[in-house]
């Protein structure tokens, strides 16, 4: 699955440059800059490994993400800091994240299926691949994780986790369709959601009226 690899790479340049965006919008140092969009682009896939405790972390065994990870932040701060205007169209960083994001789940779920875990662990592990990356980035700037408000971004993932998981366990496809059924799922639902501008409702408590006449 060629273009698994070449997606997932796609993703942490995403991931990494979305990092050093925010530690830019944050005023961080260079260090800070960079150990953000590394979280960013290999957090999720880390946490993941640690909790299935399949084997060494996968950057371990192979670094090519990490190092994929440190020369976009590198770079994406080079181009911040000498580029007085960066100019590219406002829905290519939001349709490349959603890109990375799909292919994440896929191989998180595909992660939690060699480790032989239950159905809705592979679910959680797909979800988690793909937004835990993004949640250290935002918890350690101090923000609201994007995960935790309104945007359809994690429920993209839940879904096409759910399709990845029971294409291949109830259906019994071959692992590689369910996997690409998964990323179509997840990435068909966030781009709709940046398209109509999908937003889920918040959950309030109801306001009582307490003016009596």
């Amino acid at each position: 699955m060629n273009y698994i690899f070449w997606c997932d790479i796609l993703g942490t340049i995403v991931f990494a440059i979305s990092g050093v965006l925010l530690a830019s919008k944050k005023e961080m140092d260079p260090i800070g800059a960079l150990v953000l969009g590394v979280i960013t682009a290999i957090g999720g896939g880390t946490i993941r490994d640690i909790i299935l405790n399949h084997g060494p972390i996968f950057w371990v065994t192979d670094s090519t993400d990490l190092w994929v990870a440190i020369i976009t932040s590198l770079l994406s701060m080079l181009l911040i800091r000498y580029s007085s205007a960066t100019k590219y169209p406002k829905w290519l960083m939001p349709v490349l994240d959603a890109i990375g994001l799909a292919v994440f789940v896929g191989i998180g779920v595909n992660k939690a299926i060699a480790s032989e875990v239950n159905g809705l662990v592979m679910i959680c592990m797909g979800v988690l691949t793909g937004v835990g990356g993004g949640i250290l980035r935002d918890v350690l700037a101090r923000d609201i994780p994007m995960v935790f408000r309104t945007d359809i971004y994690a429920t993209a993932c839940l879904i096409g986790g759910a399709m990845h998981v029971m294409s291949y366990l109830c259906l019994s496809l071959p692992i590689d369709i369910a996997t690409l059924l998964g990323i179509i799922t997840t990435l068909t639902i966030r781009l709709l959601a940046i398209y109509w501008h999908l937003k889920l409702p918040v959950v309030v408590a109801k306001k009582h009226n307490t003016n009596h006449n």
